[in-house]
């Protein structure tokens, strides 16, 4: 089985991203495989915004959310390739 290994600067940002979240690094490293740094602070920034504002939002207008963020996030892996 192939190891993964983070750099220094990668590791304290997972560590953040994990404090920020109110999760464990490795819970929040599954996220980040698979979205990327970028996206992944991205929806812990919006969803901490949502809670501290008590903001609801329907299923359509999440799933709507969830939708553009896959496009951009595709588009990233595409200009990126």
């Amino acid at each position: 089985m192939d190891t993964l290994t983070l750099s220094q600067t990668d590791t304290r940002r997972l560590e953040k991203l994990a404090n920020e979240a109110g999760r464990a690094p490795n819970e929040v490293l599954k996220h980040v495989l698979r979205d990327g740094f970028e996206a992944t602070e991205h929806a812990i920034k919006v969803v901490k915004a949502r809670m501290q504002s008590v903001k609801r939002v329907s299923h359509d207008d999440a799933m709507q959310e969830l939708d553009n963020l896959i496009e951009r996030h595709v588009r990233n892996e595409k200009q990126a390739a």
